[in-house]
């Protein structure tokens, strides 16, 4: 029997038996859709993380009070006895790390934005030094960003997030139009770049002063995130967060062989984080679709000898016409990868369409991986044949004139 017509015999015997296929397949298409749904999702977070930690550059640092992403709570209170980060450690690194080409800082709140009758009360407001918004990459599509000047006199100059232009602006030319941040006036000189939502959240309600403008209302008791550059490769990063990390250690009198009083964190830290956590997720997918298609397998293995007891006869008959053994074996374990492939394909489509779910209700990125797909499609085919292997045999070994004499 050629390899098409065992296929095609394969497919009409799925078609015949619409109800029976549908649950046989159910524990391969439940494995393949998670696998291809999670691997989706981790692959469009790859992708979402990888360009934030380029959009501040490979060769830029922070320095903080506490990591930005805590696993527990005594973490938390432990990171929380630390002392902040003040203006003044901001400024002492900037004067004296050699091997820093460019430092700034940011601190943020959430407040409100008033204009004219409009307002928003979960605005991001932050305070700047003149040089984040380069350091940041934020591309200021209208406008102008900050200068040390402003930086200098605490100008009430402020730079706004796309939402802010639709929502209370309506659209309108935001250029020298005068906001409200939390009761305080602020002329617009910029625009920033669209940049969406992520997990449904927006990346566009903020507005930004600059820093000395910032502390005049808030404070300056409240700790600030300071941002290097190194401005090199990996030995000239290397250099810097060296440097940086002593003159911090210097600077709030923090003793030798005592850990640091701050948290410095360079984007290998992000990204090794974020690896760490995405193979995890990858691992229970991975466990949950094992489970699933050796459910699966098994179902299919149940149906194929289900299969060979209906069609002992026709095997016979076809033994009797001359077919060997291992065209008998091979007709089975074609109809069993069969089978299995059908149930491949739906769960890749049922993945993919679940990922997507999940990215118009929440907004989490999703990026289809090509390779997923087709790793779905032979792992599916793989369990089917697997599976098939017994039936297939206990068919081959039929004896003709044994099975001629079944009832049909």
């Amino acid at each position: 029997m050629e390899f098409k017509e065992a296929v095609k015999i394969a497919l009409q015997s799925l078609w015949a038996n619409k109800l029976r296929s549908i649950l046989t397949l159910l524990g391969v298409v439940i494995g393949v859709a998670s696998v291809i749904a999670v691997v989706t999702l981790v692959n469009g977070a790859n992708v979402y993380v990888a360009s934030k930690v380029n959009r501040y550059g490979a060769d830029t640092f922070t320095i903080s009070k506490q990591p930005q992403i805590i696993t527990s709570y005594e973490q938390y209170r432990q990171f929380q006895k630390r002392k902040n980060i003040l203006l003044d450690d901001y400024l002492y690194i900037a004067e004296n790390c050699r091997h820093c080409a460019q430092v700034g800082a940011q601190q943020t709140v959430t407040g409100k934005i008033v204009f004219g009758t409009e307002s928003s009360t979960d605005t991001v407001i932050r305070g700047q030094t003149y040089a984040m918004p380069e350091m940041q990459n934020m591309n200021i599509v209208q406008g102008r960003g900050f200068t040390p000047t402003d930086d200098e006199h605490a100008s009430h100059v402020a730079l706004i997030g796309s939402d802010i232009q639709e929502n209370l602006l309506k659209g309108e030319d935001p250029i020298g139009k005068e906001i409200r941040v939390d009761g305080v006036p602020y002329t617009i000189i910029g625009l920033g770049e669209k940049q969406g939502k992520t997990l449904g959240q927006s990346q566009d309600n903020w507005v930004a002063v600059p820093l000395s403008a910032f502390q005049k209302t808030y404070g300056t008791a409240k700790t600030l995130t300071i941002y290097a550059k190194a401005g090199g490769g990996e030995q000239v990063l290397e250099s810097a967060t060296d440097e940086a990390r002593q003159l911090m250690r210097s600077d709030r009198h923090d003793r030798p062989g005592m850990e640091d009083s701050f948290t410095l964190e360079t984007s290998d830290t992000f990204v090794g984080l974020w690896k760490s956590i995405s193979q995890g997720f990858e691992a229970v997918a991975v466990a949950i679709a094992g489970i699933s298609l050796v459910v699966g397998g098994i179902v299919i293995m149940n149906i194929m000898l289900v299969s060979v007891t209906e069609r002992t006869r026709e095997i016979g008959v076809r033994k009797a016409l001359g077919a060997k053994r291992r065209d008998i074996l091979i007709q089975f374990l074609i109809e069993s990868g069969t089978m299995a492939m059908a149930g491949g394909a739906l769960g890749v489509i049922l993945g993919m369409g679940v990922a997507q779910v999940v990215t118009v209700l929440l907004g989490f990125p999703s990026t289809v991986a090509i390779w997923s797909i087709f790793a779905g499609l032979f792992v599916a085919a793989g369990v089917g044949i697997f599976f098939g292997v017994y039936p297939a045999r206990k068919a081959a070994d039929l004896d003709p004139i044994v099975a001629l004499r079944s009832e049909m």
